[in-house]
């Protein structure tokens, strides 16, 4: 409700009142945006001049302009491992070609991607800063750089690498002063006549004539467009060896090219229509031992510094072992391995296992140079060689599986439900993941990865420097929609060589500038997984090469470990290139000791008029070969083995247990297993399987002396002899014992036994899950009886002629021998005299039956202490027995 007054006059009094505070209230606030104002502007002029005073100092640093750093080219000295000398690179091939001979089309081309508005600034393009951010947006990555031509200028001839703001604003001041001193024509000039091209080519003159075999003025619009694109990334965009990556890169060329006026739509459209490698001509120079090395160090120079290594007069000091390189060169080129033919090819990568420093690289079969890199540029799918990378390390890593963990092989399907498959069509049940992966089994790989999850295990493999982008369960066993190098699988693998700690392979270990500036090159280690991961799958893969897939590498006395891979043709292109059965389209081992890390490839190039693109089953063996063959001649006598860390245990585990548990004291051997376990996650149950048993005593032990055979026999009883064998010991004339029989009979016989020989025998039960489990022995003894001697016939009247007494004589005799026979026939009772008694003796104690009663031959004998029949009497007329021997015997 509005307020009331009483007057007009005092209605206008209070209005008044009220406008006077409202002015009031305004006064305070038009002061604060003064003082804001005024403190802005003495901090604008603060900063300017604190500015102007930097950029002063910063400029007062930057180096002079010298005519002959910015014409001319200094060529760079490469080094090998031990500071050795191995190539001058940069002073061949080269022509330089001044303006007024470059043809207007490279000249577009050039500007179309470099810098399209050069003609129009003074040295630094501000709209184009910001344009480059849109270009790369809209037109992909690449498509336009930040840098002026005018700035790389001075950037490769004048400057160190370092990205500091220093640096840059040098670059900024410098290349003012070059546009007041140079013309436009002049700079261009300078940057046309330095750039670097692969194959050690300088110049586009030289670039020309080494890719198309033209002279510069005969390029045709598709031709001028890809030497204006190569330069970026020289190795990446090769027309030779990475047709495909060039092909975009000529065509974004053609675009800007259009965009910017220099062509129309149509004529861009027509030059991309001709394939990249219809007009490149084949390089016919042979690459040196080093070519490859030394490319790769090249490019690596220029990634990591953005200097033109063949024009800056640098000193490279790389990581070349010389002794290596050869050896691969040779086992690549050589007679070592048998190879099928000249068109199969193979890459190595070899590193140091704790410092990822590359030692050699085998770049291809026969290659040319600027040829095709195997080992670094080929991106081919890894097959199982990536299992350790992507599905057990990870679940390791993560749920801390042990290498005795239980895991079962069995028909199985993708999440999607699509069937997987082994290698071999075949399941082996329950296994250990240890023997999972010696065996290459893709199941069971497939489930770590399914354990582990699909985001875990693709951040395991990125910290490999494997550049897995977006990862699928197909990926478990190497399916890659895109591929890899064996240069990226020699250092993925190097890290579970080194406890976990990840170092990117690289070449070169630092660079000296013509100033003597030192650069470090070498990256910084980086820890990729836990040191218990690390060692465990380390082990795992030991037991590849132990007994696995990869047995053919072993060396005696060298601790290998490594991963077979192979890869398969799909349905279409089996029937395209009638793939026989059996074949492979790429075939791997990647292996690694404690100081060596290898990586082999092989395969053929697939194109249309390919002869052959498939690796039968020998062809598949030929990068074990290869890897071995390296391995005898740089690691053969190294006998190091990897450390077990602390945070890992190794437990006796009792076979087929699942969960695990420790082996008991009676758990046979065979039954045995050692395996490893995360510290504080190993098993502390005592398996009860093989409590053990008392075995019995064999009962009852018989021997017989067979006389018509010569033999002796030997007689026991026993219970259930199921699980029981018995072992027979034989001794001779007291002589030591030895086994004679081990078999589940009951009985055993000797023939053609020693005559007068004393044969002893003891007989033990042995339990046949465990032989160490023995019982007491039976024992028991024989003298086998000597032969018997002839007497010769008497005459008829019982006398000998020669000797007849006379009568009187011959009737004392005989009455005396009638005496005799009596007194004879009253002692033993038989009738028999005592002489013939005693020589049958022993036989007639050798045939009493296995009972021990009498055999018809007279009395039973009284039953001895020990299970044995009565042994025969020993040369002491007295009867002796066989101790007992002590268990174990």
């Amino acid at each position: 409700m509005s307020e009331q007054y009483k007057s007009r006059e005092e209605r206008r009094k209070k209005q008044a009142q009220q406008s006077s505070k409202k002015k009031k209230n305004k006064k305070p606030k038009a002061g604060l945006w003064k003082k804001i104002l005024i403190s802005l502007l003495a901090i604008g002029i603060v900063g300017m001049l604190a500015g102007g005073v930097t950029f002063a100092v910063m400029v007062a640093g930057a180096p002079p302009l010298d005519d002959k750093k910015l014409k001319d080219s200094f060529s760079s000295k490469i080094y090998d491992m031990n500071g050795d000398e191995i190539t001058e690179f940069g002073q061949v091939k080269r022509t330089y070609v001044p303006y007024d001979e470059i043809p207007k089309v490279l000249e577009n081309a050039v500007l179309a991607t470099e810098d399209a508005r050069f003609y129009e600034h003074n040295g630094v393009d501000v709209i184009r800063l910001g344009g480059a951010l849109v270009a790369n947006i809209q037109e992909g990555f690449g498509a336009e750089g930040a840098s002026t031509i005018t700035q790389q200028v001075i950037k490769n001839s004048l400057l160190t690498p370092e990205k500091t703001i220093s640096r840059k604003v040098q670059e900024l001041w410098l290349s003012f002063q070059l546009e007041q001193k140079y013309s436009k024509q002049e700079i261009l000039e300078m940057y046309l006549n330095k750039i670097y091209f692969p194959g050690n080519v300088y110049g586009v003159a030289q670039a020309a004539e080494s890719f198309y075999g033209k002279d510069l003025s005969e390029l045709e619009l598709h031709e001028a467009a890809m030497i204006a694109g190569i330069p970026q990334s020289p190795n990446n965009y090769n027309p030779r060896t990475n047709p495909e990556n060039a092909e975009k890169r000529r065509n974004i060329v053609l675009t800007l090219m259009a965009k910017h006026g220099f062509i129309t739509q149509a004529e861009a459209d027509e030059a991309k229509s001709i394939p990249v490698q219809s007009t490149v001509i084949e390089d016919t120079e042979k690459a040196n031992p080093y070519h490859a090395f030394v490319e790769e160090v090249i490019e690596e120079v220029k990634e990591k510094t953005d200097i033109d290594a063949g024009s800056a007069g640098l000193q490279i000091y790389t990581t070349l072992d010389p002794d290596a390189q050869d050896t691969v060169e040779n086992v690549m080129n050589g007679d070592a391995v048998d190879f099928p033919d000249d068109e199969l090819q193979a890459g190595i990568a070899l590193i140091d296992t704790k410092t990822g420093e590359i030692r050699a690289i085998g770049g291809g079969r026969n290659q040319p140079v600027g040829g095709y890199n195997y080992a670094t540029d080929t991106r081919r799918q890894p097959g199982s060689t990536i299992k350790p990378v992507l599905d057990y390390g990870p679940v390791i890593e993560h749920e801390k599986w042990s290498t005795y963990e239980q895991i079962t092989d069995e028909p199985y399907t993708y999440s999607n439900g699509t069937p997987i498959n082994n290698w071999d069509r075949s399941y082996k049940g329950t296994m250990s993941i240890r023997d999972a992966l010696a065996d290459s089994r893709n199941i069971p790989a497939l489930k770590a990865l399914q354990k582990v999850g699909l985001e875990k295990a693709q951040d395991f493999a990125q910290g490999l420097g494997i550049p897995l982008e977006e990862i699928y369960e197909s990926y478990a066993i190497g399916g890659f929609d895109h591929g890899v190098s064996p240069l990226q699988m020699a250092g993925a693998f190097s890290a579970f060589g080194n406890n976990g700690i990840f170092n990117e392979p690289y070449a070169v270990k630092k660079i000296v500038l013509s100033d003597g500036t030192e650069i470090s090159l070498a990256p910084d280690p980086e820890p990729a997984m836990s040191d218990y991961t690390a060692f465990m799958v380390t082990d795992m893969m030991k037991s590849v090469v132990e007994y696995g897939t990869g047995k053919s590498v072993r060396i005696d006395d060298v601790n290998i470990a490594g991963k077979t891979g192979t890869t398969n043709f799909t349905e279409d292109d089996k029937a395209k290139y009638n793939v026989p059965s059996g074949a492979s389209k790429d075939a791997w081992f990647v292996g690694y000791n404690p100081n060596y890390t290898a990586a082999v490839w092989t395969g053929y190039n697939i194109t249309e008029d390919s002869e052959k693109v498939y690796l039968d089953s020998s062809d598949q063996r030929l990068a074990r070969a290869m890897f071995r063959e390296v391995f005898l001649e740089i690691a053969g006598d190294d006998d190091s083995d990897f450390e077990q860390p602390s945070s890992v245990v190794e437990k006796a585990i009792e076979k087929g247990s699942n969960p695990a548990k420790l082996a008991s004291e009676y758990t046979p051997s065979s039954n045995i297993t050692y395996e490893y376990f995360v510290k504080g996650d190993e098993p502390t149950t005592v398996s009860k399987k093989f409590e053990k048993v008392e075995v019995d005593k064999p009962s009852n032990l018989s021997i017989n002396y067979d006389q018509v055979n010569n033999s002796i026999s030997l007689n026991w009883e026993y219970g259930d002899t199921e699980n029981v064998s018995f072992e027979v010991k034989q001794s001779i004339d007291e002589g030591p014992y030895e086994v004679v029989n081990n078999s589940k009979d009951k009985s055993f016989t000797i023939s053609d036994v020693i005559p007068g020989a004393i044969y002893s025998y003891q007989v033990v039960a042995v339990s046949d899950e465990d032989d160490s489990n023995r019982s007491a022995a039976a024992a028991t003894k024989v003298q086998v009886p000597e032969p018997e001697v002839d007497i010769p016939e008497l005459p008829e009247d019982g006398t000998d002629e020669e000797t007849q007494p006379d009568e009187e004589g011959n009737k004392e005799n005989n009455e005396n021998n009638q005496d005799e026979n009596n007194g004879n026939n009253g002692n033993n009772g038989k009738g028999q005299n005592g002489n013939a008694d005693n020589n049958n003796q022993d036989g007639n104690q050798d045939n009493q039956n296995e009972d021990g009663q009498d055999d018809g031959n007279g009395e039973t004998p009284t039953a001895p202490d020990v299970e044995t029949t009565v042994p025969p009497t020993n040369s002491n007329g007295s009867n002796e027995e066989e101790e007992e021997p002590e268990e174990g015997q």
